[in-house]
């Protein structure tokens, strides 16, 4: 279904009689395109107004608003690219009519949309951002709402929900995860900042949603201000951590285990019906079994080894170091990225190093296959917990700065489905927060400490392996140095902290007395010297 802005009889129609090749147009096409054109105008002016309305029709846009159709919302749709219009209102009809109403101007589409108006935005950070909401609340209302649904930085949309506010109108942030497929069928959404505005739009996110049987719809209030940027920001940090860790478990099957990409296809396959079982693994063993269109082989072997990032794991690292919150999993996924990036530089430091006799993988290495195959497993799934809990720990930490009061048992159940990040495991960790909402860290729940000791002999191993052969895993082994420094009562912090007072007379605290001290350490070296 379509509809246009349709301001006046000529403007519409004007296009055609200032055709060029018009007199060479037949009276009956004319006919026809007259009467197509005046039926458009005779719907536009007789539907009711619509339930809401989304303006950004990128991949993302177009298909949230096509979910949103088909779950019986009438919605408008706008774009700056007309194109864009025209292309969605043709996919609603193919995909069944859909109540979907496309509009080529800002001011129509807005008037289109029942009062108070709900628009959803998804157009790139930044700049776009502000510049839709100039547009669009050019024509809204006192108690209109707008909602930012794309992966905006958390403190920017805090700044328009103050500045919506002056003007009268309710503003959102939420994020929304499922890429393409998630976006049509069903995402895991995370919408934070005002509530009034939440409950707005409430009863279309909860069908909208990704359903997850005995869990619910994956959607939630998340709380006050950029709250629900900042949880999804964190979400997409995890997500780098996650395919990191699921790249190096690759590398290690393939290079020192020679899997070849059926075999590859059928151990991740296989380990997605159990522990492992999620999107990224299930993703990750459809890639291993297609075939290049294009040439011989596998296409996997013949994409370039260089990966591409938005900036959100960049944030996420970004905010651990500023609320001092260990993320080293999520951190080396981030620089691992960067390394990527250096593809000439790679290559020729791989020219000079097997120069110097060293070849891409050491060899030398004999392994058991089937060995290898289980105690890559394992140590996966331990390093995914390390990751989950850095992410968890840095929401928790925001959230107290801010006073969000985020429930983290709670966005572990909307991740279950939807989103990028949904797996088996996600329920556990819901599982985890349930027991002890205060849980200080993942690790010491009982049933992940139990999980993580009866994996980390197949963990180290695997770690050893990597090292030895020259492979690199810094998810994997950033996250066992993660693991191995948390459980540890006594760490050689103190010397660092006896070297800061040296130098810098940063002062320390002692083990057996209170307080602070200072040591005068050069004096006393120098007269132990002479």
């Amino acid at each position: 279904m379509k509809s246009r802005s349709s301001s006046s009889l000529f403007c519409y129609f004007h296009p055609i009689f200032d055709f060029p090749g018009f007199s060479l147009i037949s009276p009956e096409s004319i006919s026809k395109i007259l009467v197509e054109q005046l039926r458009w105008l005779t719907m536009a002016s007789a539907t009711k107004p619509t339930r809401i309305g989304l303006a950004g029709l990128a991949v993302m846009g177009q298909n949230l608003a096509l979910n949103i159709a088909e779950k019986g919302f009438p919605i408008s749709v706008y774009n700056r690219s007309t194109s864009k219009v025209d292309e969605t209102v043709e996919r609603a009809k193919k995909e069944g009519d859909l109540p979907l109403y496309g509009f080529h101007d800002p001011e129509s589409f807005v008037k289109s949309i029942q009062k108070p108006r709900v628009i959803i935005m998804l157009v790139k950070a930044g700049s776009p951002v502000d510049q839709t909401i100039k547009t669009l609340s050019a024509y809204l209302e006192k108690g209109d709402c707008i909602i930012d649904g794309g992966n905006e930085w958390y403190e920017n949309t805090e700044r328009r929900e103050k500045a919506m506010a002056e003007l009268g109108l309710l503003y959102l942030g939420m994020g929304v995860s499922g890429g393409e497929e998630g976006a049509r069928n069903g995402p895991s959404m995370m919408p934070g900042g005002s509530f009034e505005a939440f409950k707005y739009i409430e009863d279309i996110l909860l069908k909208v949603a990704a359903q997850v049987p005995d869990s619910g719809p994956c959607v939630t209030y998340i709380g006050k201000g950029g709250s629900g940027n900042f949880v999804k920001m964190v979400h997409n940090g995890i997500e780098y951590g996650d395919m990191q860790l699921i790249a190096e478990a690759y590398d290690v099957l393939k290079s020192v285990g020679k899997l070849s990409n059926e075999e590859l296809h059928s151990v991740f396959a296989e380990w997605n019906k159990g522990e492992l079982l999620s999107f990224l693994i299930e993703i990750t063993a459809d890639i291993f079994g297609i075939k290049d269109d294009k040439g011989e082989g596998y296409l996997v072997d013949k994409v370039l080894d260089k990966t591409g990032m938005k900036g959100t794991g960049k944030w996420t690292v970004q905010q651990a170091a500023d609320l001092s919150v260990a993320a080293p999993t999520i951190a080396s996924s981030l620089d691992a990225r960067f390394l990527s990036g250096l593809k000439e530089e790679r290559v020729e430091a791989a020219k000079v190093f097997k120069a110097g006799g060293f070849g891409d993988i050491l060899t030398g290495q004999v392994v058991d296959k089937k060995q290898l195959i289980d105690d890559v497993r394992q140590a996966l799934y331990a390093s995914k917990i390390c990751s989950y809990a850095q992410g968890m720990n840095l929401i928790r930490a925001k959230s107290i700065e801010k006073g969000w009061d985020l429930k983290l048992g709670e966005l572990a159940r909307i991740w279950k489905g939807g989103c990028i990040i949904r797996a088996v495991f996600l329920d556990w960790i819901k599982k985890a927060y349930d027991r002890n909402p205060d849980l200080a860290n993942l690790l010491v729940d009982p049933e992940f400490a139990k999980e993580i000791i009866e994996r980390q002999s197949a963990w180290r191993r695997v770690v050893c392996l990597a090292i030895n052969s020259g492979i690199s895993t810094p998810g994997m082994s950033s996250s066992l140095a993660y693991f191995d420094t948390y459980r540890r009562g006594r760490l050689p912090a103190n010397l660092v902290q006896a070297q800061r007072d040296y130098f810098g007379a940063h002062t320390y605290e002692r083990v057996d007395v209170e307080g602070s001290f200072h040591t005068e350490w050069f004096k006393i070296a120098r007269q132990l010297k002479n």
